[in-house]
């Protein structure tokens, strides 16, 4: 079951008003998204925070009641409304491998935290700054080695409970965080940084999901110059085991979203050239698309 943020068709003599995004649900064919606002739902957080936002929706989807419209007829944004964006690093092995090949001056910390019973974890987003699909996504002016890392996204209710996933781009600018790893902030969070979409898939449990694929694929002037893909299976840590670091300490009263981290990794050789078509595919959620563009 696949939730969305959107903005419906308009009309010719409203073309001049810019229309409020809603929330809607796929039907089950997902030929049309079923207008949940139209029902009286009026955010995310008020939709993910019910007892059972499964059984919430399938009711819904089931009454003949509210506006059902193609799909094709909408626009897709990102599918976070008042959630803050976090991120955790060096989940995979292969993230470990790379971040420590960024600089000899940082290797040893990557080694130690993802052994460690603390996970990294670290602020990537307020939500009005995230990029939907179709949206631009940034590669800094002042690096030289910019990279996308697809991730799987947690959706984490204000009490913490996993309640859906979605797909992420949380770029980086390896050259910048591997100069120190004080730089951290500067590598990871600027203009266009995140990504988030198209969808959130709600009512699966984490076994499900650790049987899905990661893929990528980066084209440049109509050919692909970088593909590669990952298995969910291969993060080390629980997801229940980062949402509860993530609220260590903490409360988010609209939930959070949190990034698992990437375990696909371009050579060392790669960077993203501005007019790049990023495409990551999650199977069990779809396909978020971004293009590149210097900020």
């Amino acid at each position: 079951m696949k939730v969305c943020r959107f903005v419906p068709p308009i009309s010719g003599s409203a073309s001049h008003l810019l229309p409020a995004p809603r929330l809607g649900v796929l039907t089950p064919d997902g030929s049309q998204v079923l207008d949940l606002t139209s029902l009286g739902v009026e955010s995310l957080p008020a939709l993910l925070n019910q007892p059972d936002c499964r059984l919430a929706l399938d009711g819904y989807l089931q009454s003949a009641l509210g506006r059902r419209i193609p799909l094709s007829m909408v626009t897709l944004l990102a599918p976070v409304d008042t959630q803050e964006v976090w991120a955790a690093g060096v989940t995979y092995l292969r993230s470990k491998s790379a971040r420590m090949e960024e600089s000899d001056f940082s290797a040893t910390a990557y080694d130690r935290v993802y052994d460690a019973a603390r996970p990294e974890i670290f602020f990537k987003s307020m939500p009005a700054k995230v990029s939907g699909p179709g949206g631009p996504i940034g590669i800094r002016s002042d690096a030289r080695w910019n990279v996308p890392e697809p991730e799987l996204v947690l959706v984490l209710n204000a009490r913490g409970t996993v309640v859906g996933y979605s797909i992420g781009n949380d770029m980086s600018s390896r050259d910048i965080e591997g100069e120190n790893l004080l730089y951290l902030p500067q590598a990871k969070m600027y203009k266009h940084a995140c990504a988030l979409g198209p969808f959130i898939t709600v009512g699966v449990s984490e076994e499900e999901a650790r049987a899905w694929t990661i893929s990528i694929a980066i084209e440049r002037a109509g050919a692909t110059v970088f593909s590669g893909s990952t298995e969910v299976s291969k993060i080390k840590r629980g997801f229940d085991e980062l949402s509860q670091w993530l609220f260590r300490s903490q409360e988010f009263p609209s939930g959070a979203m949190l990034l698992t981290g990437t375990g696909v990794v371009p050579p060392n050789e790669f960077t993203l050239a501005a007019g790049d078509v990023v495409r990551i595919r999650v199977t069990g959620i779809g396909e978020l698309v971004n293009t590149v563009e210097v900020v």
